[in-house]
């Protein structure tokens, strides 16, 4: 995600899907992303009890399960969308939201849940059990990383299984197997657990 060139505006994007189809991983990597650029972004999920004031800084604006927003959070994200696209800098922003279910569906004030439908909709799906080892074969090869087929069915069986924890996961292990100068092995995944 790069700033809008002058002629156009970006879209807002609305994702959407149960838990664990990686809506929240998204927007954080959106997020890690623009830190990396040198550009700040607001952030909001339901755990931000007291959102802050619209920031014409931001290059963006991420929402996350806006379908658990208090009426206080519901009013600070419609006030962060319409400031974001009708910047006093002149330059709009990027919205990326998401939620559990599809804007028509959700349980919010009508001007924010018709905002969060206006843009681009991507319905996400869970992963199917081939397809998480995939991901996760996938993240391990991009990183030079070898993992035996037990291996990952111990992962899959006695953690998380949602992509976002599974990468983070496959990082611990990497920077464990590192530290410790081992290969990652079934042994060596339960001393990590042993000396957390």
């Amino acid at each position: 995600m790069s700033a809008a060139s002058p002629t156009r505006s970006p879209v807002p994007t609305y994702l959407w899907g149960s838990g664990g189809s990686g809506k929240t991983h998204l927007l954080k990597s959106v997020r890690e992303a623009l830190r990396e650029q040198g550009a700040t972004a607001g952030w909001m999920d339901a755990s931000v009890q007291a959102p802050p004031d619209f920031n014409d800084a931001w290059a963006a604006v991420l929402m996350d399960d806006v379908h658990l927003y208090t009426a206080v959070q519901q009013q600070a994200a419609f006030n962060w969308f319409v400031n974001a696209l009708a910047s006093r800098s002149g330059q709009p922003r990027w919205v990326l939201a998401a939620g559990d279910r599809a804007p028509a569906e959700l349980e919010l004030r009508e001007d924010l849940r018709t905002r969060l439908g206006w843009g681009h909709l991507f319905g996400l799906q869970v992963l199917s059990e081939p397809e998480r080892r995939g991901v996760l074969r996938q993240h391990a090869d991009a990183r030079g990383i070898f993992l035996r087929d037990e291996v990952v069915d111990f992962i899959l069986t006695r953690f998380s299984r949602d992509l976002g924890s599974l990468v983070q996961l496959l990082d611990h292990l990497d920077g464990y197997a590192l530290q410790t100068q081992r290969a990652i092995t079934i042994p060596l995944i339960k001393a990590m657990l042993e000396d957390q």
